[in-house]
């Protein structure tokens, strides 16, 4: 899912957008090169000198303080060469042309430092707004929720964003430690407002619904009504809003429990090999209740032991490409780390998933890891130790 605070053009309006600003960017330069033609042919008649005092200041606009500065040496040393080809030294109009482009030239390279500057704080500022607004949504997950271990990640597409359409959180309740993890499709605002709506149901009825289905059922209501809230999402994120999601239950009893609707399925790591979890009867994502031709999810259970290791992913892990355009080879990177800490897990995660795209990743990612531990659990509720978690 798109990240809030990353750029997106609505449908037909990225392209031209794109196409003029660069034509923006190259536009001083094109005026130095129409004066360089102009002053070294027969048309050199004309006066040219505003319009390479210009050339500064629109780099300003476009290019920040260095293109400012290229552009600045860029008019001076067309100057001096149209000044040399011309004979025209020592005329008043020469240094008349001079002074007028270091004062253009000064004022503009300190005007684009300012605007620089304003908007590295504005910038800074959002970004310390976007943290905090993860830590309210996304907050890192305890590291021990009764029998088992935790540990949550989130890892943004875009450098500088933190939140966007994914969601994950783990709760230890008396039914035992429940879990959920989502993707959102849609992309700013209205996106981070339905992980906002997922999670606050999630948290809510996980402590008094006893039947799994029912706690994601209750999610879907609580994104319907919200929806219905006139001016809730605009008319696009309407027409795409959906939401896969998939509810994990760990028990008592050595298994874990699953509802998935439309969502990855949960790796499981047993013995050193890893399987996927697939839903016996594949149901559609949040959103789309319309599709249900039968009971809205149903529970499937899986043995989970101690020893074993449950991953509960989003799309963006498992669709990770390369240059080659090479998934990342999730399985037998979780097999090749069977035996780190779920903190340690995630780490190297991150890592490798960065070094197989170049540290381009093409979509968010959330991960929730739980090891099942032989050790009772702690007194409920748990305890305040964290497991960390972050972008």
């Amino acid at each position: 899912m798109r990240s809030l605070f990353r750029p997106s053009p609505r449908p037909g309006e990225g392209g031209p957008r794109r196409v003029l600003y660069a034509l923006a960017e190259c536009l001083p330069f094109a005026i130095a090169l129409l004066v360089v033609v102009i002053e070294l042919t027969p048309a050199h008649f004309l006066y040219t000198g505003p319009l390479l005092t210009a050339t500064p200041a629109l780099a300003a606009v476009t290019l920040g303080p260095v293109g400012t500065l290229a552009a600045a040496g860029l008019a001076v040393g067309v100057s001096v060469t149209t000044a040399t080809y011309n004979q025209a030294w020592g005329t008043q109009q020469v240094y008349g042309n001079f002074l007028a482009l270091f004062l253009v030239s000064t004022a503009s390279f300190m005007t684009s430092r300012a605007v620089r500057t304003r908007r590295e704080n504005e910038l800074r500022q959002v970004r310390r707004i976007a943290v905090a607004a993860q830590e309210v949504l996304l907050r890192p997950v305890p590291a021990r929720l009764g029998p088992v271990r935790a540990a949550s990640m989130y890892l943004a597409a875009e450098t500088g964003a933190q939140i966007g359409g994914d969601l994950y959180e783990a709760v230890q309740t008396r039914y035992g430690v429940r879990m959920i993890v989502g993707d959102v499709r849609g992309k700013g605002l209205p996106a981070v407002r339905a992980v906002a709506v997922i999670l606050g149901a999630f948290r809510e009825a996980v402590h008094y619904e006893d039947d799994l289905v029912e706690v994601i059922n209750h999610c879907g209501e609580a994104l319907r009504r919200d929806a219905a809230v006139p001016g809730a999402f605009d008319a696009e994120a309407l027409m795409e809003g959906f939401v896969t999601a998939l509810v994990a239950q760990v028990p008592d009893g050595r298994v874990v429990e699953v509802v998935n609707r439309g969502h990855p399925p949960p790796l499981l790591l047993h013995h050193g090999k890893v399987r996927a979890l697939t839903p016996s009867s594949p149901v559609p994502p949040l959103g789309m209740d319309e599709l249900l031709n039968g009971p809205p999810g149903t529970t499937d259970s899986y043995p989970f032991v101690p020893g074993d290791r449950l991953l509960l992913i989003t799309d963006g892990v498992i669709e990770a490409r390369n240059r080659n355009n090479d998934f990342f080879a999730l399985p037998e990177a979780m097999e090749a780390m069977h035996d780190s800490t779920p903190r340690e897990f995630l780490d190297r995660m991150h890592r490798e998933l960065l070094d197989h795209t170049h540290g381009r990743l093409a979509d968010d990612v959330a991960m929730l890891l739980v090891d099942r531990v032989d050790a009772g659990p702690p007194p409920w509720p748990n305890s305040d130790d964290h497991g960390g978690g972050g972008s």
